[in-house]
């Protein structure tokens, strides 16, 4: 008799489960321990290196070898009986949560092993050491520690394979179709922390800058648009090579700084963007310029095309 598809895709869902926890298993208990083992000797690298490399992965491994892995298990025993998997994947999302704070250190992780290999020859051989074993199958550190970041959005996929091939009248349908939904959220909850992190990152990099000045550091500000911009001087019809940075809250008008030491600009000027007002200036001497008056004073700017005019207006 041909196995119903839906318990094709449960077995395949335990499957993975067992190859993905024997993962995390030599990514705790060998790369992790071992590494642990050799920092604590002084020699290779500080204790905390290590453990920012390998962020939470404690935890994830405990997660899945303790709870999510053996409960798989005993449903496709019992599948005959009781064919469902729906309500322990309920359980299980939840703690995917914890996937958060793996996925969001990912490229920190990445950096931390490239730049410690270079500066710490025994903690590149102790990577390579374990390398060559054949658990790793030839493969290095940096791909056995993609595989948490890739897991989430494994189970979305099997698990919609799984709800789309579930009869009608199945016991499993509503839970499954919850689940589903449950494990959907979390996957928008890890990326959302990414999203959320790279946002915080360019923001800082930004604010260096700019000389980190106090009144302007603020995380919740949103960079809009940067770019070089030509100051136009009604005085003597000339104009200067400025620069402006376009946030949800202020624009900042500063001057490129000749020495670039620390910060690269030096802020002239900023305006509050509540009760700005802008608009495009007819001039046949200098085209593609527009106003920008706001409460602290009226910048005559001078774009280099009608395209980017246009772009810093909107």
């Amino acid at each position: 008799m041909q196995e119903p598809e839906e318990k094709k895709i449960a077995l395949e869902l335990l499957e993975t489960e067992q190859a993905y926890v024997n993962r995390l298993h030599l990514l705790d208990q060998v790369f992790y321990t071992e590494l642990m083992k050799e920092a604590k000797t002084g020699k290779t690298v500080p204790e905390e290196v290590v453990k920012m490399i390998f962020s939470n992965i404690s935890s994830i491994y405990q997660f899945h070898s303790e709870f999510f892995l053996p409960e798989l298990r005993k449903r496709m025993e019992d599948w005959n009986r009781n064919p469902r998997i729906g309500d322990v994947i309920q359980k299980l999302a939840p703690f995917l949560k914890m996937y958060g704070e793996y996925v969001k250190n990912f490229d920190k992780a990445v950096e931390l092993i490239t730049a410690w290999s270079e500066k710490s020859p025994p903690f590149q051989e102790c990577i390579a050491d374990i390398q060559k074993r054949k658990v790793c199958a030839n493969l290095t550190l940096q791909h056995h520690m993609l595989e948490p970041v890739q897991r989430i959005p494994r189970y979305e996929l099997l698990l919609k394979d799984y709800v789309r091939k579930l009869p009608p009248q199945s016991p499993d349908r509503g839970d499954a179709e919850k689940a589903l939904e449950m494990i959907f959220m979390v996957a928008k909850h890890s990326n959302a922390a990414i999203a959320e992190m790279e946002r915080l990152q360019n923001l800082w990099v930004v604010y260096q800058r700019l000389g980190l000045e106090d009144d302007i550091v603020d995380p919740s500000n949103e960079l809009i648009k940067e770019g070089p911009i030509q100051k136009i001087s009604t005085r003597n019809n000339s104009t200067s090579e400025k620069y402006l940075f376009l946030f949800n809250n202020m624009l900042l008008y500063c001057v490129p700084k000749v020495i670039q030491v620390g910060a690269e600009f030096q802020v002239h000027l900023r305006m509050d963007v509540e009760g700005m007002k802008v608009r495009e200036l007819k001039d046949t001497e200098f085209p593609h310029t527009f106003l920008v008056s706001g409460k602290q004073r009226t910048l005559e700017l001078q774009a280099r095309s009608t395209e980017e005019m246009n772009d810093w207006i909107k």
